[in-house]
């Protein structure tokens, strides 16, 4: 499995090797060994499983929780394909404010780890794209926060609000420097606890 620090401090993507044969193809999305190496620890304890289906042009996010208690994700496309994008929301993080991303797809099957204080944002490329979450802890809504996708202190590579289909709730979420000055936004200890206790936004 090849591993890509991205960016992001704490976030990475996995890309495992596929085994094509005349059946079709065999990969693990998730190897232990791996993770370990690349984070120093295994993987969360999962508490959730969960995965979205949407059409081309749908924009979910910019996602993350509410921190304590956080939440971390392990996010893989087994079906279609998506721009994936993973937000610093990390106040004191060197990484603040900025974003890396990466086209998860049924073809590479690559994964990523998002440790928690971090946003989520993906754009679905094609029809019936499904994304599939491990998540480190159970959905509740009143830990869900969001983040404006077309903030331009972002300046995230999606499109427009008039090219893309996205709930409202995204559509009016605010921008950073609002989150930031109304408390919202984790603090360094999401970022020194990246790799403990968790919980989650609901996903996509």
């Amino acid at each position: 499995m090849d591993v890509r620090k991205m960016t992001i401090e704490g976030a990475v993507e996995f890309t495992p090797a596929v085994f094509p044969d005349d059946r079709g193809d065999f990969l693990s999305s998730y190897q232990e060994s791996d993770f370990r190496t690349a984070m120093g620890t295994s993987l969360f304890p999962v508490a959730q499983a969960s995965f979205s289906r949407s059409r081309r042009g749908v924009m979910r996010g910019v996602h993350y929780t509410a921190t304590p208690p956080g939440c971390e994700k392990y996010v893989t496309c087994p079906r279609g394909s998506a721009l994936d994008v993973v937000i610093d929301l990390r106040v004191g993080s060197p990484t603040f404010g900025t974003w890396d991303s990466v086209v998860l797809d049924q073809e590479t099957h690559r994964a990523v780890y998002l440790p928690q204080g971090v946003g989520h944002l993906f754009l679905a490329l094609e029809d019936d794209t499904v994304m599939s979450y491990l998540l480190s802890r159970e959905y509740v809504p009143g830990n869900e926060r969001a983040i404006s996708p077309f903030d331009p202190r972002l300046a995230l590579p999606v499109p427009g609000p008039s090219d893309v289909m996205i709930s409202q709730r995204d559509r009016e979420a605010p921008l950073l420097a609002e989150a930031l000055r109304a408390g919202l936004l984790p603090g360094t200890d999401a970022r020194a606890a990246s790799r403990g206790a968790a919980g989650p936004t609901k996903p996509g």
